[in-house]
């Protein structure tokens, strides 16, 4: 391609570049196909080339775009146009997310309904790709102490150490609790082992005058709660 045919084409590329953010900062991103969202992301680390192209790649790999964020960094840079830089944007962006929905709830939030400690739950945990089972201490305000970490990976009763539930109870001097785990990519519906295990501690808990408020189930923006179906 001649010197003309490479300097029309870049202008088409940064005319094109212009009307999708223009049309983002006029619409946002609820317009947008798939495909579109991804391509826009990467205007910003691909310079100069069809990132339009590669968006599909991306798609029709992963087949969508929370799969194309949650894949890992070695896959995504396997897809022809897609460096490990770029990858490592692409894997950042739902941790990203994570902090931003985390922090509007700002210091110490008060969860004092099943409606906000799923929320509060659905913000801690999103695109989270394996489970987490966390323990959130309250205080007598139903404020917010601290959150903990009690496991990773599959919940259940066995792996949900209820001394360790114990222990962080008692070092944050918790009123109350409220249980969270997700279901990455999964029902929202609890499993035998989430409803045992939720009244095993809920009846360890109870022993030593700490309520169990909720125990809440996320999966994606969506979340469960044992209190408003009447399981705690």
């Amino acid at each position: 391609m001649g010197s003309c045919g490479k300097r029309d084409l870049k202008k088409m590329h940064e005319g094109h570049r212009e009307r999708v953010r223009e049309r983002f900062l006029k619409e946002g991103l609820d317009s947008f196909q798939p495909h579109e969202v991804i391509e826009l992301i990467l205007f910003y680390c691909i310079p100069r080339t069809d990132t339009n192209e590669i968006a599909h790649r991306l798609i029709n790999e992963f087949g969508s775009i929370s799969n194309v964020l949650e894949a890992p960094v070695d896959k995504l840079a396997e897809i022809k146009g897609i460096s490990k830089n770029t990858a490592v944007l692409l894997s950042m962006l739902p941790h990203v997310s994570r902090y931003y929905l985390k922090d509007r709830w700002g210091h110490r939030p008060v969860l004092n309904s099943s409606r906000k400690a799923g929320e509060f739950a659905v913000a801690l945990l999103t695109g989270k790709t394996y489970e987490e089972f966390l323990i959130i201490c309250l205080d007598s305000q139903n404020k917010v102490i601290q959150v903990e970490i009690i496991h990773k990976g599959t919940v259940n009763e066995a792996v949900v150490y209820p001394r360790l539930v114990l222990e962080t109870a008692l070092k944050y001097k918790s009123n109350s609790v409220i249980f969270a785990h997700n279901h990455p990519g999964g029902s929202l519906k609890p499993s035998s082992a989430d409803i045992d295990l939720t009244a095993k501690l809920k009846h360890l808990l109870n022993g030593i005058s700490i309520r169990v408020n909720d125990h809440i189930i996320s999966a994606g923006t969506e979340f469960y709660s044992f209190a408003e179906n009447g399981m705690i």
